[in-house]
């Protein structure tokens, strides 16, 4: 015969088990699996999770390390440029090849170019960071990057204006084509340089205006600051005048005008007469050359032309031959000779009768006119 069930009152006898309704065993038996398979999910998963994260920390302490290396070289060779400038400077003995090696515009060049390359150096450095930060997650890197190539394409055809503009300002700074402060040509405007920028130059004309110009649009340049300036002076003298002498005042008062401030500054070498440039029926052009301070030159030629006309004033030297005075007047003509007569005159003369109006016909002329067939 079967066994009764043992029905336990005492839960806490050893011999006695819970009895539970067989309806609440279900939901417990699938936490406990569930329980099961999430704990077996972590423990298979556990160590690559683990094994990312500290692939993605390295990668990112390594593109901020090598970053902070490549700006730390940079700085270097930027500061060791503007070192060898300032000792460049320092060994030129001459004022002109102090300013030819300049070497405060070639600490602002490496400064701008430092900057250029610094920001190159990040932006490739972390951006290929994240390209390997973003491998690791399980992006698949493959649509991303075709469409960057797409994407940097289309933006190649599209802003290739700016893509110009860029390069060459990036080449105009490294070249150390101009400068601020400097006094350029650009074909397209001319004036004073107040901002040089990797897409834009910004000039201040002669009157005043403000020329914006795209790097990409400059075909020629002409710096008038670098190195020095030539002022020329054509000296007019009458033809007559004695060019020996006229030379010996011209170079002593050049003498004379490069001794006095500021033009002891701004005149490098001494005025030289480089001889007769033309010549007319009652003037004579001398030309007059001076090297001066860059864009100096029209400054010295106005005062030195004015030191001129005063010197050839008191010498007595004239600009220009006076012209020959007129011939006398001739005697009167006698009252016979004064005019042939008119022949108007003669009332019978030929050209009297052929001024003469033709009169009318008379009625017997009319009547034989009138007869004719």
């Amino acid at each position: 015969m079967p066994k009764p069930a043992i029905r336990c009152t005492d839960t806490r006898s050893l011999g006695c088990a819970p009895s539970f309704p067989q309806h609440r065993r279900g939901p417990v038996t699938d936490v406990t699996s569930s329980t099961r398979e999430a704990a077996g999910w972590l423990d298979a998963n556990w160590e690559s999770w683990i094994d990312g994260t500290l692939r993605i920390v390295v990668i990112v302490l390594l593109g901020l390390v090598l970053r902070a290396v490549v700006r730390k070289l940079i700085d270097q060779l930027i500061h060791r440029m503007t070192r060898e400038a300032e000792h460049s400077d320092t060994d030129t003995s001459s004022r002109l090849g102090g300013l030819l090696v300049n070497p405060e515009r070639r600490s602002q060049r490496a400064a701008a170019i430092g900057s250029v390359l610094r920001s190159v150096a990040s932006f490739s450095i972390m951006g290929t960071a994240s390209l390997m930060v973003l491998s690791e997650v399980g992006v698949d890197l493959a649509p991303l990057l075709a469409s960057a190539g797409v994407a940097g394409v289309a933006l190649g055809f599209g802003a290739r204006n700016l893509v110009t503009d860029f390069l060459s300002g990036v080449f105009m700074i490294m070249e150390d084509q101009y400068g601020v402060g400097d006094e350029i040509d650009m074909g397209v405007a001319t004036g004073t340089v107040l901002e040089v920028g990797l897409r834009v130059t910004k000039l201040r004309g002669g009157s005043g205006e403000i020329w914006y110009i795209r790097n990409g649009e400059v075909k020629r340049i002409a710096n008038m600051s670098q190195g020095w300036s030539t002022a020329t002076v054509d000296v007019q003298v009458g033809y007559k005048e004695d060019l020996d002498k006229v030379e010996a005042l011209i170079l002593t008062a050049a003498e004379a005008f490069a001794k006095e401030s500021p033009w002891d500054e701004l005149l490098w070498e001494p005025v030289e007469v480089l001889g007769v440039e033309s010549v007319s029926a009652d003037t004579v052009v001398l030309r007059v050359q001076a090297k001066t301070m860059p864009s100096k030159a029209q400054l010295v030629t106005r005062a030195l032309r004015g030191r001129l006309k005063a010197v050839f004033d008191g010498a007595g030297i004239k600009l220009k031959e006076e012209a020959a005075a007129p011939a006398a007047a001739a005697s009167p003509a006698t009252t016979a000779d004064a005019q042939p007569p008119s022949a108007l005159a003669d009332p019978s003369s030929a050209r009297s009768l052929g001024a003469r109006p033709i009169p009318p016909p008379s009625p017997e002329e009319q009547q034989a006119f009138g007869k004719l067939p």
